[in-house]
């Protein structure tokens, strides 16, 4: 890459390492530094980023009509913001206000930021897979340091250190909007056109539809490791306790340094059968996963590393792939409210994925994993089904690259 793109991949780097950092104490500072009881914070939380559901549809019509990389810099400081908003917490009231305000950056930033990423592939005359496996790369790095930081500090935290974690995260906020300043982003926007469509163009894209149905599906397996694993591993399989750490880890690891070589890997093939192989890994791991309640102690440990394995490579082609797929399979004009809606398949199944867990298996302890499994197979039938009715240049980057030029 580029010099000219450094200050961009800083800038996602920085964020990162903020977020991770704060991330694991965020539930904690709130309970010990103003006190507030640990389920109100968690209640509070829940309804400041509910709150912010629909903002996207207000952000795509922005980064069409005004460009990705201003809302990303408007959303950088608005977290910021929110952050210093939160050393200043002392009940109630302010932890909501405090809590939406970033939670409307944090909305603002994800419904941006992959229209900035594929707005940049296209300056440079670069296939938006690789651009998503780097920036898929450079924040999982970030923020797994982030977390490791901030698990250290957990052993002796004071409120001091607290309240410095949140400063520290606050201005990893300004540092990554000033950055982003330096960054230049050519526009392919045709705002005549794009006000003249709008997203009554979108709902009546019923191929794109269907990609972004498909894809809550994959979403949800991707979010179903952190929720799920920690509790199956101790309830579940009895598994030793310090498995969780190792395992995590070591996904974190491959995907800090594996998705440009994914993308390279399953580059021969069209985008839509890279997410089919992407769907069957993630069928195997869910269902391979049930099945460890039946493996013996003695070889649990690898066998669940083994299904770790299927989940990371399924993660490692899905990042970067899906994304580019939905920017190539979108109109150019209408690229900024297309992504900003494809995004709500990671919100839906965020939302999804905590209470399909709990509500399974409490019922038991294999069910998730089955449910899991079924619907990964019946995503990955669909997402081949849709090779047929995507737009012929998006399925491949070669193709792409052709129509563009």
């Amino acid at each position: 890459m580029a010099n000219r793109n450094l200050p961009f991949f800083a800038a996602t780097s920085i964020d990162a390492l903020g977020t991770g950092l704060f991330t694991p104490m965020s539930l904690l500072y709130f309970a010990r530094v103003p006190e507030i009881p640990l389920a109100t914070v968690g209640v509070l939380l829940s309804v400041a980023a509910a709150v912010t559901l629909p903002l996207p549809v207000l952000v795509g019509q922005a980064v069409d009509r005004f460009g990705a990389r201003s809302v990303v810099i408007l959303a950088q400081f608005a977290q910021a913001l929110g952050f210093f908003c939160y050393l200043a917490v002392s009940g109630p009231v302010s932890l909501v206000l405090a809590a939406m305000l970033v939670s409307c950056g944090q909305r603002a930033f994800w419904s941006a930021v992959f229209t900035l990423v594929a707005d940049l592939s296209e300056r440079d005359g670069t296939t938006p897979d690789r651009w998503f496996a780097l920036v898929g790369m450079t924040q999982t790095a970030g923020y797994g340091v982030g977390g490791l930081v901030s698990g250290l500090l957990l052993a002796g935290a004071t409120d001091d250190l607290f309240r410095l974690v949140v400063l520290a995260n606050a201005v990893t906020f300004v540092a990554a909007g000033v950055l982003l300043l330096f960054v230049r982003a050519g526009r392919r926007q045709q705002r005549a056109a794009a006000e003249r469509g709008g997203y009554r163009v979108l709902l009546a894209d019923r191929p794109y539809q269907a990609l972004i149905a498909t894809n809550t599906v994959f979403a949800l397996c991707s979010v179903f490791l952190g929720i799920a694993l920690p509790v199956y591993l101790v309830d579940g399989v009895a598994a030793p306790g310090w498995l969780l750490g190792p395992l995590l880890v070591g996904n974190t690891i491959l995907l800090a340094v594996g998705q440009t070589v994914a993308v390279r890997l399953v580059k021969p093939l069209s985008r839509v059968r890279a997410l089919v192989i992407a769907g069957a890994l993630w069928t195997v791991w869910a269902i391979a996963s049930a099945l460890a309640v039946e493996v013996p102690a003695g070889v649990l440990v690898p066998y669940l590393a083994v299904c770790m394995v299927f989940y990371a490579v399924a993660e490692l082609i899905h990042a970067p792939v899906s994304n580019a797929l939905a920017a190539a399979a979108a109109p150019a004009e209408l690229r900024g409210r297309y992504l900003a809606i494809f995004q709500y398949s990671f919100t839906i199944a965020m939302v999804l994925a905590p209470g399909l867990f709990t509500v399974l298996f409490t019922a038991g302890r294999t069910l998730p994993w089955l449910a899991l499994g079924v619907l990964a197979a019946v995503g990955t039938i669909a997402m081949s089904a849709l090779e047929r009715r995507l737009p012929a240049h998006a399925l491949r980057a070669d193709e792409e690259k052709a129509a563009t030029t």
